[in-house]
């Protein structure tokens, strides 16, 4: 769907006693506390005296309690799965563990209600929960970026793009993470009822009724662990460290004895993003250090980051970051603390992650601990809520 286009509309009217204006919040033991408060927050309080349409919210738990959220707090949900029968939307917040099955009750109760027209939603990791249902096959979906790869690699059925904010996809939507939950809310309310109850509700909530971007700017260099052990690590190794000559994607698929076919293949289900995407985002993120830690200028910034031209860097820059590399700069200067000095830098920025051979500690949620995401500050790309043309 290209930036301009409406969301898609929802592909089946609902049955049964389902209405539109009910939505449930399905909640599991060990989901986090910051994820799981912003549909609840969104539908479940009454703001008609500013202009924002009442939903009724059925908060479901997904087993059996009592349920206990980050930091030890315990939950009693008033209903249980069979209330999710009345829904037209159902939001699953997030996932205690993206190592872990969820309950089959629970995805059964979420594939019985997309067959029944109910709009299905998940929020962050709550997208392996509708994965795990089959309610992705074939579909677009984004997750928190730092999950997007393992996503990709255990349903390579499901179309990951871990830049978008949220993806919407007419009768399933998935967002990124903590923030982009938010913005996919406020974009559920804008589709059912327009852009002014969204603009109340985003006043109420006190944040922007709309980001620009996606998730580009808070994509780290570092890798997702499973990758370590693959073939491939030591093509991605190499590319990390020579950023800063020419090569294209043509090259990386020949130094891993493969066709460039095969080789995006394997690249995509490994990281969740196509080999050339990622090229361009890590030449991005290397010129963004070179800006912020040297004095090289921009034309020198684009030789050391392997683009052919200083024009080609402005544009990527641009795309990813929403500005040029002077204004960047400049911006990031101002920002400095009195006293801070910019230094030259080596002429290679290598990450430590490759150094120490590309692995970085399992996240909490890998190591099947749950943990709510900061909220990321900051702008980037490409208009929320609708997905990029590849």
């Amino acid at each position: 769907m290209s930036q301009d286009s409406a969301a898609p509309e929802v592909a089946r009217k609902l049955t049964g006693r389902r209405r539109r204006e009910v939505v449930a919040v399905l909640l599991f033991s060990g989901g986090p506390i910051f994820e799981s408060s912003i549909p609840l927050s969104v539908f479940g309080i009454d703001r008609q005296d500013a202009g924002v349409p009442r939903y009724r919210l059925l908060v479901c738990a997904g087993e059996d309690g009592p349920l206990r959220t980050t930091g030890g707090l315990e939950l009693t949900a008033p209903y249980g799965l069979e209330a999710i029968g009345r829904a037209g939307t159902v939001v699953v917040p997030a996932w205690r563990s993206i190592t872990s099955p969820p309950p089959p009750e629970a995805l059964e109760a979420l594939r019985r209600a997309h067959e029944e027209g109910a709009r299905i939603v998940g929020l962050c990791t709550g997208a392996f929960v509708l994965a795990a249902a089959g309610l992705l096959d074939g579909r677009p979906a984004t997750t928190h970026w730092m999950y997007a790869p393992t996503l990709a690699k255990r349903y390579p059925s499901v179309h990951v793009d871990p830049r978008e904010l949220f993806v919407d996809d007419g009768d399933v939507l998935t967002s990124a993470g903590t923030a982009a939950g938010i913005d996919l809310c406020l974009h559920i309310v804008r589709t059912d009822h327009g852009t002014e109850a969204a603009g109340a509700l985003a006043r109420r909530l006190v944040v922007p009724p709309r980001r620009s971007g996606g998730q580009e700017r808070y994509l780290d260099r570092s890798l997702p662990e499973e990758i370590g052990a693959d073939p491939l690590a030591e093509v991605v190794a190499w590319a990390l460290e020579h950023l800063h000559e020419q090569f294209d994607v043509e090259t990386l698929a020949a130094r891993a004895y493969m066709s460039r076919r095969t080789f995006d293949r394997r690249f995509r289900s490994l990281t969740g993003s196509a080999p050339l995407q990622w090229l361009i985002t890590q030449r991005v993120l290397q010129a963004q250090r070179l800006l912020e830690t040297s004095d090289y200028s921009v034309d020198e910034v684009a030789g050391r980051c392997g683009f052919r031209s200083p024009v080609a860097l402005r544009g990527h820059f641009r795309r990813q970051l929403g500005s040029s590399p002077a204004a960047y700069r400049a911006a990031y200067r101002a920002r400095r603390p009195q006293g801070e000095t910019v230094t030259a830098v080596l002429d290679q920025v290598v990450p430590a992650q490759v150094s120490a051979g590309i692995r970085r500690p399992p996240s909490p949620l890998e190591q099947g601990r749950p943990q709510s995401d900061a909220f990321a500050p900051g702008r980037a790309s490409s208009l929320p809520g609708q997905r990029s043309a590849p």
